[in-house]
């Protein structure tokens, strides 16, 4: 069997896990310490998919730091194809909500300045940095494992 690197149970796909659960802790610790964060539909989308990106990705984290220090592999096909079509829609709905979100803080910074305030904005802004970071993560380990699939 072919040895991908930032496929699952490999070192590098646990670091790739791990960084996209900070990243997407980090959008999400973000979008809440504004205030406002509930008072516009793009942000209330960024907080679910970042609420549903972490446990995903600390999960698989998981797994693949058991299988890096066992040493037992759980590349089997059905299980891969799993991670795969999870990895996929998880990744779609988070380029999803940080686009939407960085194109409202777009708007509100270029409207007038009483819809949101630069400090506010501006975490908006961080988490929406922090959303693209954790959704190129997840595409990348997403496509290192549908590189894995057909060597199963």
């Amino acid at each position: 069997m072919e040895e991908v690197p930032g496929s699952v149970g490999t070192s590098a796909s646990f670091s790739l896990r791990l960084g996209q659960t900070i990243f997407s802790g980090a959008s999400l610790f973000f979008m809440a310490l504004g205030a406002q964060f509930y008072s516009y539909t793009a942000f209330r989308y960024l907080v679910t998919v970042m609420g549903l990106a972490i446990p995903w990705s600390l999960t698989l984290a998981i797994v693949d730091g058991y299988s890096v220090l066992v040493k037992c592999s759980i590349r089997q096909q059905g299980i891969v194809v799993i991670i795969i079509v999870g990895d996929w829609v998880l990744s779609l709905l988070t380029l999803a909500a940080a686009c939407s979100t960085a194109s409202v803080v777009d708007l509100l910074l270029h409207s007038d300045s009483s819809y949101c305030p630069r400090k506010v904005c501006g975490r908006f802004q961080i988490s929406a940095a922090m959303a693209f970071l954790s959704w190129f993560l997840s595409m990348a380990s997403s496509l290192f494992n549908l590189w894995l699939l057909p060597s199963l």
